[in-house]
């Protein structure tokens, strides 16, 4: 995954504050994030920091993983109100990645009887209710759609943390990981379904794992862009 600019810069200053400093030097430090409360607001995906991962089981042995590389989400969010925030996330169907397929294999689950990513180029999830059940964990319930059909989808999902802002990041910065687990026959997907009481085919449960961060209002206390005196 491609590392931000902010992250990559954190990691160098890092590095260069772990150094022994020289006779009479102070070593160099990492400056703080922002400790002013998470603003409300809209809060925008960071593609650089986001994985869409599912798994589905293979004939009882493993179980078979893959990704979609291509989508956005949106959430509107007060943290003062949690429960009322709101998530709009859309997938590209056709961004399916594997590892190490067969050949033609990708074109196959592309294809009308799986994915059908030509009839169905999206799959969406848009949020109807938060129910907050821990101190940093909710449940996400809304309605996704894939393949043409819209069902109930909970994703539980769990707030990793979050700044106001940092001298390095002029924006608002929240992460999250969550998981979701469909039924991919309840929205016309039954091809390789294993016949009862076997469990030689392709399960029907598929679980889906998505980590992600999202900027969010720009930070009212970053520090004041310094003058160059010297023009």
């Amino acid at each position: 995954m491609t590392r931000s600019p902010f992250l990559c810069l954190v990691g160098l200053l890092a590095a260069c504050a772990a150094l022994a400093p020289a006779a009479g030097e102070e070593a160099a430090s990492v400056p703080a994030a922002s400790a002013d409360p998470l603003p409300a607001g809209t809060y925008r995906l960071d593609k650089y920091h986001a994985s869409l991962i599912f798994r589905v089981d293979h004939l009882g042995f493993s179980y078979y993983v893959g990704r979609f590389s291509d989508f956005d989400a949106v959430l509107s969010l007060d943290p003062a109100e949690p429960s009322r925030a709101r998530l709009d996330a859309v997938v590209r169907t056709d961004s399916l990645g594997l590892e190490n397929p067969p050949e033609g294999f990708r074109d196959t689950l592309l294809g009308p009887e799986w994915l059908d990513a030509a009839g169905h180029p999206e799959m969406r999830f848009q949020s109807k209710r938060v129910v907050v059940s821990g101190p940093d964990t909710a449940r996400i319930e809304g309605d996704f759609t894939f393949r043409g059909v819209t069902r109930p989808l909970t994703l539980e999902a769990r707030f990793n943390g979050g700044y106001a802002g940092h001298p390095y990041d002029p924006n608002a910065r929240i992460g999250f990981s969550a998981r979701a687990v469909l039924k991919r026959s309840e929205y016309g997907m039954t091809i390789g379904l294993p016949e009862p009481p076997f469990n030689m085919g392709v399960g029907d449960a598929v679980e889906v794992l998505i980590e992600a961060e999202f900027t969010g209002p720009a930070w009212k206390g970053a520090p004041a862009p310094q003058r160059n005196n010297n023009r």
